[in-house]
C-alpha cells in the first residue's frame, strides 16, 4: 500500500514471541478456532509493528480510533526507535497481505512496579480493527493476542479502560471489573504461570468507539 518500504525492516519486538502463545490459556471462544499463528485467512498475518508500517496505513487505522495528527515519517521512526529501545511497548498489528495493508492493531504497555516484589503490570491500549473486516473475529483475536503476550512476559495483571458497551465483550475473554474503579477492567495471571525468565529476556532484547469483532 502506497509509498516505499525499506528492504531491511525492524520489528518492534521479537516476532517469535507470538508463536509461543497458547490460545487455549484464554477463556475466549473462537468459532472457528483461530490464533495469532493461524488467524483464519491465509492472507491475514499477526505480527509486531515494523518500521515500514508507516507506509502500510498504520496511522490511518489508528485514526479510526482517535485523532492522530499530522505525524511525519521522521516522527514515526523516532517514536518507533524510542519504544523499541525501552523494551516496554508491544504494538501488535494485523496485516492484509493481499494489499500489504494494516487492518488492526492493539498495544501492550509494560509498567514496571516496586509493588508485588518489583512486578510488572500490562496495560491494553489503542485497540482498533478496520470496520470493513468485521465478522472475522479480528477484534477478539488482537486483544487475546496481546493479553496472552502480557502473561508470557510475566505480568501479574493486564488492565484496560473501556466504554460501557464494551464491558460484555471484555468479560467474555476473561477480564473483570475492578470494584469502585469506573470501567477499569483487569485480567489477573497466577504467579505459577508467569514466565519471569521471558520477561527479563524481553527487556534485554530490546478502545475508542470501534467495537472489536
Amino acid at each position: 500500500m502506497g509509498g516505499p518500504v525499506g528492504e531491511e525492516e525492524l520489528s518492534l519486538y521479537d516476532p517469535a514471541l507470538l508463536l509461543s502463545l497458547n490460545f487455549f490459556d484464554s477463556p475466549a471462544n473462537f468459532n472457528p478456532r483461530i490464533s495469532a499463528a493461524a488467524p483464519g485467512e491465509v492472507w491475514l498475518k499477526v505480527r509486531p509493528l515494523q518500521t515500514g508500517d508507516f507506509h502500510r496505513g498504520f496511522l490511518q487505522i489508528l485514526s479510526q480510533l482517535t485523532k492522530v495528527g499530522d505525524v511525519s515519517l521522521t516522527q514515526f521512526l523516532n517514536r518507533f526507535a524510542q519504544m523499541r529501545a525501552s523494551g516496554d511497548y508491544y504494538v501488535t498489528v494485523i496485516v492484509d497481505t493481499r494489499y500489504d495493508k494494516i487492518i488492526g492493531s492493539a498495544t501492550l504497555v509494560l509498567e514496571r512496579k516496586f509493588i508485588h516484589g518489583c512486578a510488572t503490570r500490562g496495560r491494553l491500549e489503542d485497540v482498533v480493527v478496520d470496520d470493513t473486516y468485521r465478522g472475522k473475529q479480528l477484534g477478539k483475536l488482537i486483544v487475546v493476542t496481546v493479553s496472552l503476550l502480557a502473561k508470557e512476559l510475566g505480568c501479574y495483571k493486564m488492565s484496560l479502560d473501556c466504554k460501557d458497551k464494551l464491558i460484555p465483550f471484555y468479560k467474555s475473554i476473561g477480564y473483570t471489573l475492578e470494584p469502585g474503579n469506573a470501567n477499569t477492567m483487569n485480567i489477573r495471571y497466577e504467579a505459577t504461570t508467569r514466565s519471569i525468565g521471558r520477561n527479563a529476556a524481553a527487556a534485554g532484547n530490546q478502545p475508542e468507539d470501534t467495537e472489536p469483532s
